[in-house]
């Protein structure tokens, strides 16, 4: 994952820390006045009004954070990014560059995201593995009396819309979690899981789109022309002529 370029102390007035070329969005009548404009600030960062970006938030050039998204603080979001309308980003999550986090998304820390990730339309990413309101006494529980567990989504992967994935798990590179699937379990690199709870039914290439198999534990990708292999269920790319070349 490729630290957000162009980083530095928050702005005055507490804004958060943003790449060096961004934009906060116009009033509208309807919602209050814009954030104020960072210094030495151009257009490739936008967040806008109704967002809620932590002071202490780090946001990569060229990011999008739209209206009524929560980023908390000491979160980390890579350039290129988009943060979708009502999604929630938590303390000190790990985003890389070029991630979609739809609309009404739930990221709870400790996640980390890896490069080029989707994550769906109200999926949610948990972190307590016996969650409860109370302890066994009957007193609240407070942030000291659990301790929060992570989902890692690896390159590529996508988690659609409604999915649920249960910390702690793995999503494997370039793996797709089928809408409303529940994940309890780490998904393989290139799996296409599905259903309640979460099992593999295909193979998937880096285009999403399922594999065709052409036997002997070969695969192809009917969008890219891309050869897998597959032995004792772990899917491996195969190499293209111009990446042995450049090894």
């Amino acid at each position: 994952m490729t630290a957000p370029a162009c980083l530095g102390p928050p702005v005055p007035g507490g804004r958060p820390r943003v790449g060096t070329l961004c934009e906060v969005s116009a009033p509208r009548r309807d919602r209050p006045d814009p954030l104020p404009r960072p210094e030495n600030c151009l257009v490739n960062v936008r967040i806008v009004a109704s967002a809620d970006v932590d002071p202490t938030a780090t946001i990569g050039d060229g990011t999008s954070v739209w209206h009524l998204a929560q980023v908390r603080d000491g979160a980390t979001l890579g350039a290129g990014c988009v943060v979708g309308r009502g999604a929630y980003i938590g303390s000190g999550v790990r985003i890389g560059e070029n991630c979609k986090v739809q609309n009404y998304a739930l990221v709870y820390e400790p996640a980390v995201l890896e490069d080029g990730v989707f994550v769906g339309p109200a999926a949610v990413l948990t972190n307590d593995e016996f969650p409860r309101a109370v302890n066994p006494d009957g007193t609240a529980k407070s942030a000291h009396d659990w301790t929060a567990v992570g989902v890692t989504l690896r390159e590529g992967a996508s988690v659609g819309a409604r999915a649920v994935c249960v910390a702690p798990v793995t999503v494997g590179r370039w793996a797709t979690v089928a809408a409303g699937a529940v994940v309890t379990r780490d998904v393989p690199d290139y799996a296409l899981v599905a259903g309640v709870p979460a099992r593999r039914l295909k193979w998937v290439g880096r285009a999403g789109v399922p594999l065709e198999d052409a036997g002997g534990g070969v695969f192809r990708c009917p969008t890219t022309g891309e050869v897998y292999d597959e032995h004792d269920g772990v899917l491996t790319r195969r190499a293209s002529a111009d990446e042995e070349q450049d090894a």
